[in-house]
Parts: C-alpha cells; sequence; structure tokens
C-alpha cells in the first residue's frame, strides 16, 4: 500500500491519495482513509505510473546493439532506476546481418520482459538526414529486406523508421502496417508531399520530432509541419531541453495535445554513466556535461536523458501541467504500444508499475510489477 500522496489518477490529481497493491497488480486507488494493511507512507510526494519509453538505445556503459545479456540487462536497469518500467530497446543503422543478430539477442529480453520490445531506428533512412548513423550502412527500403529483418524478430520487432521519400518508402510503411509494426517517419528530408502517401499507407509516429528531419519553413512545411498538424500522427519530443528549446517543446505538444503527445530519451549508452568517449553504433561518441556529440563534427548523437528528468523538464522547463507529463511519459506511450490495458494508468487491475517522485520530482522510489526497484533516488520515506 503506498499512501498519503498526490496519486496522479487518469483524470486528476487525488490529494491524500493511496494506491493498495496485491500480487504485482493495482488493487484499488482512491483517496483519504487507505483500506488497512501494510503501508509505504510518501508524506504528500507525487505518485505516478511507471514510464514508458519508445526510444532507447542503452544506459549505465551499455548499449543495445551489445550481443552480451549481461550489458543489455545493464541498460535496462539503468533506466528502470529512473522510473522506466517499459521500454522499446532501440537499434541503429548496421549493416542487414549484423542487426539480424542483435535483434535476435534482445527478442531474449522480449520474450523474458525485460523489454516490451525493440525498435529498428535504421538502415531504411536519408544519408541527407542520418544525424549519429554510419552513412554507409543505410539503405533503401525493399520487401525482401524489411521481412528478413521482421523474420529476425519473430514478433518482437514493434516499431521501424522509415524516411519514406527514399524508393520504396510508402510500400515498406505500408508493409509494416500491415505486419503490425508501427511504421515511424524519421531522418527524413522528404517535403509535405513525399510525406503524406506514407501516413495515408499506415504510418503514425514522428521519430523524435524536429532532430533529424528537415526543418519547418514557412513556405515549405516539410516533414515537422506535415507530421505535426495531421491528427493520425503521435510526435515523439527528446525533453532534454538539448534537442529542444523549451518552447518548442510547449509548442509542439499543445498544439499535438495530450493524445499525440510522447516524450522519450533517445538514450545511448553513456546515460546514467560518467562522461567520456562512448560509441553509438558504428561511429565514436564524446560526451561532456552529458551531452553527447558526434567526435568527428560535433553533431548531436543521441541523448544521456532518463524518463524522469524528461517529465520534470516538461513540468519546469515547458511549463506543462503534470497531468500533461503523465501522459506524455506513460499513458499515451503505451496507448502506442497497445498495453495500454494493463500498464500506464494508475487503475485497477493494472500492473504495480509506479513512480514516487519527490518535492524536485526525482525519483524517490519505483516500483516494477509489485516489486521495488533497488538504488533508486535519495529521499528517505518511512515504512
Amino acid at each position: 500500500m503506498i499512501m498519503g500522496g498526490r496519486v496522479a489518477a487518469p483524470d486528476r490529481v487525488l490529494d491524500d491519495g493511496w494506491v493498495a497493491v496485491s500480487d504485482g497488480r493495482i488493487a484499488g486507488v482512491g483517496s483519504g482513509t487507505p483500506p488497512s494493511g501494510e503501508h509505504v507512507d510518501v508524506g504528500g510526494a507525487l505518485v505516478v505510473p511507471g514510464f514508458v519509453d519508445t526510444h532507447c538505445h542503452g544506459g549505465g556503459g551499455a548499449s543495445f546493439t551489445s550481443l552480451d545479456p549481461d550489458e543489455l540487462v545493464t541498460a535496462v536497469r539503468a533506466h528502470r532506476r529512473h522510473g522506466t518500467t517499459t521500454m522499446l530497446a532501440s537499434l541503429v543503422s548496421d549493416p542487414v546481418d549484423i542487426l539480424r543478430e542483435q535483434v535476435a539477442a534482445l527478442r531474449e529480453l522480449v520474450q523474458d520482459g525485460e523489454v516490451a520490445g525493440i525498435h529498428l531506428e535504421g538502415p531504411f533512412i536519408s544519408k541527407a538526414r542520418c544525424g549519429a548513423h554510419d552513412p554507409e550502412t543505410l539503405l533503401e527500403p525493399d520487401t525482401g529486406t524489411v521481412e528478413k529483418l521482421l523474420r529476425a524478430g519473430q514478433g518482437a520487432i514493434r516499431m521501424v523508421t522509415i524516411a519514406p521519400e527514399l524508393h520504396g518508402g510508402v510500400k515498406a510503411v505500408r508493409q509494416l502496417a500491415e505486419s503490425g509494426v508501427i511504421a515511424a517517419i524519421g531522418h527524413t528530408d522528404g517535403v509535405e508531399e513525399q510525406l503524406l502517401p506514407a501516413i495515408d499507407a499506415g504510418a503514425t509516429v514522428a521519430t523524435h520530432l524536429f532532430n533529424g528531419m528537415r526543418p519547418l519553413h514557412h513556405r515549405e512545411p516539410g516533414p515537422v509541419g506535415a507530421l505535426l498538424d495531421d491528427e493520425r500522427i503521435t510526435i515523439e519530443l527528446i525533453c532534454d531541453l538539448v534537442h529542444l528549446h523549451p518552447t518548442v517543446v510547449r509548442l509542439a505538444a499543445k498544439h499535438a495535445g495530450r493524445n499525440r503527445t510522447v516524450l522519450i530519451t533517445d538514450a545511448m549508452s553513456a546515460t546514467d554513466a560518467a562522461d567520456g568517449r562512448y560509441t553509438l553504433g558504428r561511429l565514436e561518441v564524446d560526451v561532456h556535461d552529458g551531452v553527447a556529440t558526434l567526435a568527428d563534427n560535433g553533431s548531436l548523437a543521441g541523448s544521456t536523458l532518463t524518463m524522469d528528468t524528461a517529465f520534470r523538464n516538461l513540468v519546469r522547463g515547458a511549463k506543462l501541467g503534470i497531468l500533461d507529463a503523465v501522459h506524455a511519459t506513460s499513458q499515451r506511450p503505451a496507448e502506442l504500444l497497445g498495453i495500454a490495458d494493463r500498464t500506464g494508468m494508475l487503475c485497477s487491475g493494472y500492473q504495480a508499475d509506479i513512480v514516487v517522485l519527490d518535492e524536485d520530482l526525482r525519483p524517490a522510489k519505483v516500483l516494477r510489477r509489485g516489486e521495488w526497484v533497488a538504488e533508486v533516488g535519495t529521499a528517505t520515506l518511512s515504512t
């Protein structure tokens, strides 16, 4: 039983709220006098659903490109300490045979329930907007290659990012959508007229809107304008306030609204680790003061963001509300992944995926499927 907190229910924040937990699930949510039983009094802290990150490349010094199961688990646990109870493991562009090996390694984590699926951010992206992807590994999508990767995943691949202006791009989007895989548009140099057919074909996500794509122009809206303005598209925002200015985050989130806004980390291996030299896929990355940039040209190379910081930045930096942040970090991404019937909200019957945030909106306690996560935060709560 968690009691004495401000509980973020789906439609409002409950003062003096409580969340009852039994057998790994939420048994009840309310305010006022809680049911009897053992409890943790959180002393007015904010209680929110566990975070759901749909775009993450690693953490704790480990990358999801590794074939070592221990490294893969290290990356997952680095983010779990910061409240991410559900996540997709994202891969950057690599030769297809290598991607298939990486997918096979991650597939075991999906089967074990450690991650909710795999996201392929490449190799079907634009060389002109490839960012921290090795341009030598990029491919135009064809049905055979797409099918080969999907077969390697055996159902574990949940999202694939495509630049739809590439030859075969729209056809690949349709193939993914028909296979039950989320087709995301990103790392694209396309104009609006090239993106709309992909949306019509089934694309539903904008991979880190603004970043890795042709910028918005008042005479050519490009991908930013097309994706932000289309009600069928959920937008990802890297809310580290480095990739995007707080005003840009606020403008995009307000225009898209709660039903279309998802915060992501796009975190790489240096997350929750020391500054220094790392790799992202095949490229070397320097991390200084927590900002990751390519060693050869200084371009941003993912982030060292965690979802608790993204939550805090949306509220404190972009000046949006608590429930806006809950929707963007938990409820909407869970809906996107098709798991909103069991996580992403504090509701009876749902998995007990819960984060307790202290007065600075930093995690003090994390509960995943009814089990307390070790080494979380610094606040002391009575039991």
